[in-house]
């Protein structure tokens, strides 16, 4: 039997979108046909997981069969939890989508190891750069990497050093609508330096939309799309970042279609 892809999204930072990404991946893989696990590290804010409850409970109300993967939340203490957690929902999935703190973690840090994609989505600011790299004040050229970057560089080491494997580190970069178009070019020119130095992708993600908030409560995504009713320009468009997306970050996922 194939051995389950990890997927782990991380970002020591808040608010980048990283719980509604990780929720719309795991759910556009689900939707493929695959076997799909997920798996909340953020036991204090626990998005990803109250996502997922907001899903099965709206499949219950609706009795519709929505694509949905098995989730657990870990507790944020127990070493023996996690692993436990960890060989539970890995047995018998195609893939474990695993969703980190926006802060500093012990077991996100374990996770990091065990992905065999790990997924940092980031806006577009250098405040948001910061955490992989720091720029010059004057010429914003990349002067060096930050602490996150080695971190994650640790990681591949120790993965490599494990089992031989290599971690596909991709930084997904979320168009905020209200960015002013000469800082996007200059972290995209900051962003492609620092990928030469530390070796990882840089893909499109998701927009600033309200559709996104929206969908929270319902447990929905916009794979969904027979759920909406009638759709706006708004849910296309998000439709095809998604789509977008998907491609990018280059999954093996089953040869199916992604939407219906």
């Amino acid at each position: 039997m194939p051995q389950t892809h990890v997927i782990v999204f991380a970002n020591e930072k808040g608010g980048t979108g990283k719980s509604t990404t990780a929720v719309h991946v795991a759910i556009a893989l689900a939707a493929k046909g695959a076997r799909v696990a997920a798996l909340d590290l953020d036991h204090r804010q626990r998005t990803l997981g109250r996502y997922l409850d907001n899903r099965a409970a709206t499949i219950k109300r609706l009795g519709r069969d929505l694509p949905m993967p098995v989730h657990l939340t870990h507790d944020g203490e127990s070493l023996p939890r996690f692993t436990e957690q960890l060989d539970q929902l890995s047995h018998d999935a195609d893939f474990l989508i695993i969703d980190t703190p926006g802060r500093d973690d012990r077991f996100a840090r374990m996770a990091a190891q065990r992905a065999d994609t790990l997924v940092t989505p980031m806006n577009d600011s250098f405040v948001d750069f910061d955490l992989i790299g720091q720029v010059d004040p004057t010429t914003y050229k990349v002067t060096r990497p930050s602490f996150y970057a080695e971190l994650i560089w640790d990681a591949r080491k120790a993965r490599a050093k494990a089992d031989g494997a290599t971690i596909d580190w991709v930084v997904l970069r979320n168009r905020l609508q209200h960015i002013e178009a000469r800082n996007m070019r200059r972290v995209s020119e900051a962003l492609g330096q620092l990928a030469k130095r530390v070796g990882f992708r840089v893909i499109p993600g998701l927009g600033e939309r309200v559709i996104y908030r929206e969908l929270f409560p319902a447990g929905l995504t916009l794979i969904d799309s027979r759920e909406f009713g009638e759709m706006g320009l708004g849910h296309v468009a998000a439709r095809q970042e998604l789509r977008e997306m998907m491609a990018a970050l280059g999954l093996p996922e089953p040869a199916l279609p992604l939407f219906a």
